[in-house]
């Protein structure tokens, strides 16, 4: 899947067919991360906490790759991967940790939206 400005083919394809939506998304999304006491760092992993139980290859990669740009460890979130065996099981789990590790050898985001 080929990149534009570090953000995925069909984020871009989104963006470019509805520029209007998008932009009011990334508002949204936007405020949704700063209105609340949680820092940077727990609000990305919980971001990737939720791509994990969302079974998403895009979002999994997607925000393994902002919490590597943030700083975030690959080790940390190997083990927000591996939190995920007790809740959603071994083979979803499996496929996640697979998506994330794709993702750590892709490297950080360039851009970054709100969310």
């Amino acid at each position: 899947m080929k990149k534009k400005s570090g953000l995925p083919f069909s984020y871009n394809r989104f963006q470019e067919e509805f520029p209007e939506i998008e932009k009011q998304y990334d508002q949204l999304a936007r405020k949704c991360h700063a209105s609340g006491p949680l820092n940077e760092k727990t609000r990305r992993l919980i971001k990737l906490g939720m791509a994990i139980g969302s079974n998403s290859e895009g979002a999994i990669k997607s925000h393994t790759r902002r919490a590597l740009a943030l700083g975030i460890t690959p080790k940390e979130i190997r083990h927000a991967v591996l939190l995920g065996l007790t809740t959603i099981g071994f083979p979803k789990m499996v496929a996640a940790l697979n998506w994330a590790h794709e993702a750590l050898e892709e490297g950080p985001i360039k851009h970054q939206r709100g969310d």
